[in-house]
């Protein structure tokens, strides 16, 4: 008898445990919820204000021009430059890549890349948007290829910018070959070795990726382009080869 009894007490025991944790749980759970939801509501209203305040915050364009040391952001619904940024660029010896590319990274870095960085698609380099420790080089061709900006100026940037966004790097009055001719190699990168390729596309010579890296499958196609030009057989791109794929820079 008084083990039966026993069994019942231990067993309404267990019973107002059970209910007490499951409350707990499911009020948990409601407070998660609700939490979770205010997050939401606030990130949909930080978007909100986004859209508001730049109502063409998925139509925006980067334009920076390597001569003037100037980044501007255009509205391409308005063709309306929005602001306009000084920066830094390439040393001769390390240039900024001239072209048409995209953003693809976002980052809160530190130290030589200032606070900021935004990493571009160049399919030959690492090279981005960043801030500096060295503001006294903005203005000046003194980065190892990349975009410094001010601290200030690059987080209002962030801010205003999307992954995707379009970004064009245009400068000097040779475009690709800012820096003049330089004689290429396998292994070399750049925009120079990307103009190469889209000549030699354009004659039926090269097949490959048009990705400005001088590799195994352009090789054979300067060897080609050689042999029915009667040039030197090398793997070289001189002045010679420029001269008989069209490339001439004009004063």
């Amino acid at each position: 008898m008084l083990k039966s009894v026993y069994n019942i007490v231990i067993a309404m025991v267990c019973l107002f445990v059970v209910v007490i944790v499951g409350d707990k749980l499911s009020y948990n759970m409601h407070v998660k919820s609700i939490k979770d939801k205010q997050v939401y509501n606030q990130h949909e209203e930080w978007e909100g204000t986004q859209l508001k305040e730049n109502p063409n915050y998925d139509n925006l364009w980067i334009l920076i021009n390597i001569d003037n040391k100037q980044l501007k952001l255009i509205d391409l619904d308005t063709h309306e430059t929005l602001k306009t940024y000084r920066v830094a660029t390439g040393k001769k010896g390390t240039p900024t890549p001239i072209g048409s590319f995209k953003i693809v990274e976002k980052s809160k870095w530190g130290g030589s890349f200032g606070t900021r960085w935004m990493k571009l698609d160049v399919p030959w380099g690492n090279y981005g948007i960043h801030g500096t420790n060295k503001p006294a080089s903005i203005g000046y061709s003194l980065s190892h290829g990349c975009i410094r900006m001010n601290n200030k100026d690059i987080e209002e940037l962030y801010e205003m910018v999307e992954y995707n966004t379009y970004v064009t790097i245009e400068g000097g009055p040779h475009g690709s070959f800012s820096y003049g001719f330089r004689t290429l190699n396998p292994g070399d990168r750049g925009s120079d070795v990307q103009e190469v390729q889209n000549r030699l596309k354009l004659k039926g010579y090269y097949n490959g990726s048009i990705d400005g890296i001088y590799g195994e499958g352009m090789k054979s196609s300067i060897i080609n382009f050689k042999k029915d030009n009667n040039l030197q057989l090398n793997h070289s791109v001189d002045t010679e080869m420029y001269d008989k794929l069209g490339i001439i820079l004009m004063e």
